[in-house]
C-alpha cells in the first residue's frame, strides 16, 4: 500500500467510516478524521483503524488555545498512539504541542493558511496585507522552526515550503487535491495528486472524490496510481 494517499473520512459518524473503510480495504492505508466526526464517533474510529487494523491515523483537529491547555490536549492524546496531529501554526501553539507530545511518535503538524482561504478571506479576518503564498511560506517557517514535525498547505506553495532551510527532513501534507476530472467544491487552492508529490508534498489528502466515487477503492487506487514512483 502506498501511504502518500490519506483519505479524509468526512462522513458523519463511525459507522459510516468503518462501512467505507471495508470498502476501500487493502486500497487505503492511512485515514484522516476531523473535528467533524469527533462527536459521531471519532476516537472510537481512531482506535478501531489503528489498533484493529493496523491502518495509519491522522487527527485533524486544529487545536488553538493558550499554551497550557494545547500542551495538556496533546499530551491527552499522544496516548492513542496515533500518526500525525494538527494545530494552528503559530510558535506558541507548535511549541506547547510538541512539549505535550513528548516522548510519544505523534507528528505535530502546522496548519498555515486554510485551502479554502483566498486573500478576500484574509481581508475580512483582519489578516495582514500580502500575497497569500508569502504569508503561508513565512507561517511555515516559524510552525518549522518552533518545533512542528510538518506543515499542512496547499500543494500550490508545497514547492517553495520545500525549499526553506527550515523544512529539511520535515513532512508537507496537502489538502486541496483534486483528480482532474473532479470538482473543486469548497476548496480554492487546488492541484492534481500528482503536481502535489511533485512539488515536494509527502502526503495528499483526498476525500469526496474517493469516498463519493461508484467504487471508493477503485478511485483510491487509480489515484495512487497517477503519483509519481517514489
Amino acid at each position: 500500500m502506498d501511504d502518500r494517499l490519506i483519505v479524509a473520512l468526512d462522513v458523519p459518524n463511525v459507522v459510516q467510516g468503518l462501512a467505507l473503510a471495508d470498502r476501500l480495504g487493502d486500497a487505503v492505508d492511512f485515514y484522516k478524521i476531523g473535528l467533524g466526526m469527533l462527536t459521531g464517533g471519532g476516537f472510537a474510529l481512531a482506535n478501531e483503524l489503528k489498533g484493529e487494523r493496523g491502518k495509519r491515523v491522522f487527527l485533524d483537529l486544529k487545536l488553538f488555545d493558550i499554551g497550557a491547555t494545547i500542551e495538556a490536549a496533546v499530551r491527552g492524546l499522544a496516548q492513542y498512539d496515533l500518526d500525525f496531529l494538527t494545530v494552528h501554526g503559530d510558535p506558541q501553539v507548535v511549541r506547547a504541542a510538541a512539549e505535550g507530545r513528548r516522548g510519544a511518535g505523534l507528528k505535530i503538524l502546522a496548519v498555515t493558511v486554510l485551502t479554502s482561504l483566498d486573500r478576500a478571506d484574509l481581508d475580512a479576518n483582519l489578516i495582514r496585507p500580502g500575497d497569500i503564498h508569502d504569508i503561508t511560506l513565512e507561517r511555515a517557517a516559524r510552525a518549522l522552526a518552533a518545533g512542528a514535525d510538518g506543515v499542512i498547505a496547499s500543494p500550490q506553495e508545497a514547492a517553495m515550503i520545500r525549499a526553506l532551510p527550515e523544512a529539511a527532513g520535515k513532512l508537507i501534507v496537502t489538502p486541496g487535491v483534486r483528480p482532474e476530472d473532479a470538482a473543486t467544491g469548497d476548496q480554492k487552492r487546488i492541484a492534481t495528486p500528482a503536481q502535489a508529490i511533485g512539488d515536494g508534498a509527502d502526503h495528499i489528502v483526498v476525500g469526496r472524490p474517493v469516498w463519493q466515487a461508484a467504487d471508493p477503492a477503485a478511485a483510491a487506487r487509480a489515484i495512487i496510481a497517477s503519483l509519481p514512483r517514489r
